[in-house]
């Protein structure tokens, strides 16, 4: 069954235009067809259509179906914004379909991009919820400056994947499985030296991510997905 984005359904019984919209001239559904929706809060809900209209469809929520935690630890991937949005908003499906908690958009001294449009991509990352059935939207933080972030407290594992040292380790030589863990990934023309040894000075564990030269949307995907692999 197809799944519907009600963020605010459990004290608003009313969807968003946009799946309102979907329901009313694309797939044309009437009066109480029943819908699957998520608050993209970790729950699955059961609800029939009470109302029908293009901007505001009112359901009646008829179940309630928590969805148990995919994954026992927490991904959060700190990305250098490509020049190209497109690859930008790939990984960011790519990586919702695999699974990840949160995507930081990085400013970095190298940045191809310094701005973003948060707008757009939270609708990939719904678009990528909603298509492999997860009830929980991954958190996306806009620019921030590198800095600040690194600076910031994390609990679990803190990684930066960068070029500039021959032979660093693979992830699995740093990461322990079920650890939490945040992955710095810089733009093409790769972290500065600089921003290198301040990670390093706050905790951050260099690491590579294999023989080959990665694109960045590719470098962040790869990191995302090898952690999953390691807690298989």
């Amino acid at each position: 069954m197809q799944l519907f984005y009600a963020p605010d359904i459990v004290t608003n019984p009313l969807l968003p235009e946009e799946e309102s919209r979907h329901c009313t001239k694309v797939l044309r559904l009437t009066v109480d067809d029943t819908l699957m929706l998520t608050d993209g809060k970790g729950s699955f809900y059961r609800a029939v259509i009470a109302e029908l209209h293009p901007k505001h469809c009112r359901v009646t929520v008829v179940e309630h179906l928590p969805q148990a935690s995919l994954w026992p630890f927490r991904i959060h991937l700190a990305v250098a914004p490509t020049k190209n949005i497109d690859r930008m908003e790939w990984f960011l499906e790519k990586a919702t379909e695999v699974g990840i908690d949160t995507v930081t958009c990085l400013n970095c001294r190298f940045s191809e991009r310094r701005e973003v449009k948060t707008e757009r991509l939270e609708k990939i990352l719904i678009s990528a919820m909603k298509q492999s059935q997860k009830a929980r939207l991954p958190q996306l933080i806009g620019m921030s400056d590198f800095n600040d972030f690194v600076a910031r407290p994390f609990e679990g594992r803190k990684m930066i994947a960068h070029c500039h040292t021959p032979d660093l380790p693979l992830i699995r030589s740093v990461y322990r499985p079920g650890e939490d863990a945040v992955i710095l990934i810089g733009p093409e023309g790769d972290f500065s030296k600089e921003e290198v040894e301040l990670a390093e000075a706050h905790g951050f564990t260099g690491i590579s991510l294999g023989k080959s030269r990665l694109r960045t949307e590719t470098a962040a995907f790869t990191a995302c997905h090898t952690l999953h692999v390691l807690n298989q």
